[in-house]
């Protein structure tokens, strides 16, 4: 038989975002999607050339898959060192990547980050990505539940990204597609927002994949709309003997719309807002009894254990088996909480997680303020980590609990914190706190 690729796609800035950092490219070989991050328009640049190295599959034969995206991955971290090279004050922008590149029934994904890649078959809606978190991998460690890190406060920060700074590690895998499937790529400005009930009665009650887009588009912004948000929809359609298609140009929208010079959509969504199109791919096959991709979410085929050495909380770059491990650049910097050392009151900086024996946190200031000395209620509290908004906002917290600690006659009254010293630059700690922070709704990205 002969298939061919139906697709759509669409890339909207969100209601909060002042620039879109998204791209996304769909033909009848290629889907992707990558969203940018880094500020002041950094994140732009690194996923429009994302989208670029990945365009270039397009005059691959297809004779290997894997080895083709994975080089073609690989060529984009190498453009993006080269440009942080030529100008370091590009230095801290990276994207996420998720792509799938097609020759007939067989097709390869790739992924970096947590951009996601659905299935939707026989009915049923699978997640063929792997999230390359940190609330992930707590999940995947059965330290929290999927429910509790939908909302986790770090659930935006990478183990994974395209930066430049190092090898990438991209999960890789070989699937067979089936006439009927509908495939969903997207950034986390959607599958963060929408549920995954909606996108899945969305994308089984749609037939069109540019309302499909449209719709998507409309429910993330309707939930708020905090982030970019790009979708790319494709359906494996069978080409009937002597059928003709148009063969039309690729769909390249979000910042790699300008980038890759596509002009406005002429429903005046900007660059390479939306777009679609039906591609042939004149690949015949007799295969239609032979293996097919598992009806169920696979675990990523090049999955590595964690194991990153804590550098420094100014760069927030782990490094693990000689790899670089992208973090939001300054955002742990910029996170703090009230826990304890010991039977003393402390005010960290970081975020209150371990990942293997490593803490992503550290001193921000000491105090001599007891927890024994607190009730039972507070004492919970302060194990378990108090966000606060910076230092001073801690020092706060713990004279309020230094002065619910004090009583009549006991000593308390002339202890800390008066006589409190802060520890200067962050130190290492002797020991984390007990506990997993509170969980507060925020993005890094």
């Amino acid at each position: 038989m002969t298939i061919a690729l139906r697709y759509a796609a669409r890339s909207d800035v969100g209601l909060l975002r002042e620039g879109n950092e998204d791209s996304a490219y769909a033909s009848g070989r290629l889907l992707a999607v990558a969203d940018g991050m880094g500020g002041h328009a950094h994140g732009e640049v690194a996923s429009s050339v994302a989208i670029a190295a990945m365009s270039s599959l397009e005059d691959d034969a297809g004779d290997n898959l894997l080895r083709a995206i994975e080089a073609a991955v690989r060529d984009a971290n190498r453009r993006l060192h080269e440009m942080v090279g030529r100008d370091p004050s590009l230095k801290g922008m990276g994207t996420t990547l998720t792509a799938m590149f097609w020759s007939g029934t067989q097709v390869a994904l790739v992924h970096v980050g947590d951009s996601r890649a659905y299935l939707l078959r026989n009915g049923e809606l699978y997640q063929i990505t792997h999230d390359h978190t940190l609330v992930q991998s707590l999940v995947d460690d059965g330290r929290i539940t999927a429910e509790e890190a939908a909302t986790h406060p770090q659930r935006s920060i990478l183990l994974r990204a395209l930066d430049g700074s190092g090898e990438v590690d991209p999960d890789l895998s070989l699937r067979e597609a089936q006439v009927g499937d509908r495939y969903l790529l997207c950034s986390d400005g959607l599958s963060g927002v929408v549920s995954a009930e909606t996108l899945h009665h969305t994308l089984s009650t749609i037939d069109d994949p540019e309302l499909v887009v449209r719709t998507l588009v409309d429910l993330a912004n309707r939930g708020g709309g905090p982030d970019n948000i790009t979708c790319v929809v494709a359906d494996v359609v069978e080409v009937g003997e002597g059928a003709a298609f148009p063969v039309t140009e690729a769909a390249v929208v979000g910042a790699a719309g300008s980038t890759l010079g596509r002009p406005p959509s002429p429903d005046g969504v900007s660059p390479g807002g939306a777009a679609q199109a039906t591609m042939p791919q004149p690949v015949i096959t007799d295969d239609d009894d032979g293996p097919v991709a598992r009806a169920a979410p696979a675990r990523p085929a090049r999955r590595r254990r964690i194991w990153p050495l804590l550098a420094s909380l100014g760069s927030v770059v782990l490094v693990g088996g000689g790899l670089g491990w992208y973090f939001g650049n300054q955002w742990l910097e910029d996170q703090y909480f009230v826990g304890v050392r010991g039977d003393e009151i402390v005010v960290y900086r970081g975020v209150n997680t371990t990942l293997g024996p490593f803490e992503l946190f550290d001193t921000a200031y000491n105090t001599t303020v007891p927890v024994s000395r607190l009730g039972a209620f507070q004492q919970g509290q302060v194990r378990d980590g108090i966000p606060v908004a910076n230092v001073d906002a801690g020092k706060k917290k713990v004279e309020e609990l230094a002065a619910s600690a004090r009583g009549p006659g006991d000593g308390t009254e002339d202890k800390a914190p008066d006589g409190a010293t802060p520890s200067g630059e962050p130190a290492a700690t002797t020991g984390p706190p007990q506990g997993t922070a509170t969980p507060q709704p925020t993005r890094s990205r």
